[in-house]
């Protein structure tokens, strides 16, 4: 690569960073780059996965304020993410590439509908809860499935699944959304580091771009919690379904 090149990488890293901490789908900034610098593109989505884990690793200590009192939610998701990250990690490297292009741009539109309904939705499984005699702690089994299929996705690809987990953790969990997003941000970081140890493991890296977009994406990461904290609930709704429509726009028309 040139110069001009790796700072174009760098610079996506960046900005990939603080998306992926306040909202998510920063793989939608890297990927493309990466494949306008003409690397296959299961070699730039591996080397783009193992490069965004310690921007993933810089959000979630930037957002460390908002776990206090939540480790035990933290661990109770994360068994789903690993195992939905493994399944997804050993689909990318087994099923033809474009597998999954069909279904993910329904799954983030489904989830920024869910991001909008969020509150009315919230409040009628509150008021469901409420007259039930076993209220189901953390959200409950359909939660963790849910979680569970979030990691599949995050692992084989991971753009948007940031939208993914904030829709359904808003809809199940009686918290409040910066709160949640911190339990977002723990959940990639899981996610994208299982699928990297998988592909560091049995696929080709290109080492330089993962040093790149780490680099830069540290960067992006604090800057991200920094920002992404001082937004209201209703403005980082707003930013949620922005990025997510711009994710599915790249998605469908390239």
């Amino acid at each position: 690569m040139t110069w001009l090149e790796m700072l174009a990488v760098f610079g996506a890293g960046i900005a990939a960073g603080g998306i992926n901490t306040v909202v998510g789908s920063g793989t939608l900034i890297t990927f493309p780059v990466l494949l306008a610098l003409g690397l296959p593109p299961v070699t730039a989505n591996v080397s783009n996965t193992v490069g965004l884990v310690p921007g993933s690793l810089s959000g979630a200590i930037g957002y460390r304020r908002e776990l206090s009192g939540q480790w035990g939610r933290v661990l109770r998701y994360s068994s789903a993410s690993l195992l939905g990250a493994a399944v997804g990690a050993v689909l990318l490297l087994t099923l033809p590439a474009g597998a999954f292009a069909a279904i993910v741009p329904v799954l983030i539109i489904a989830a920024l509908i869910l991001v909008v309904v969020q509150p009315r939705l919230s409040a009628w499984v509150r008021q469901r809860q409420g007259e039930a005699d076993n209220v189901p702690a953390h959200g409950g089994p359909i939660l963790l499935a849910a979680i569970f299929g979030t990691g599949i996705y995050g692992g084989y690809f991971g753009a948007a699944q940031g939208v993914l987990l904030l829709a359904l953790l808003g809809v199940f969990v009686h918290e409040d959304i910066q709160r949640l997003n911190a339990v977002k941000n723990v959940l990639a970081l899981l996610t994208n580091g299982l699928a990297a140890i998988v592909f560091i493991a049995v696929a080709e890296v290109d080492w330089l771009v993962v040093a790149l977009i780490a680099a830069g994406a540290i960067i992006g990461g604090q800057l991200g919690a920094k920002v992404g904290r001082r937004l209201p609930p209703n403005v980082l709704r707003a930013v949620i379904v922005v990025v997510g429509t711009l994710a599915v726009i790249r998605l469908v028309f390239g």
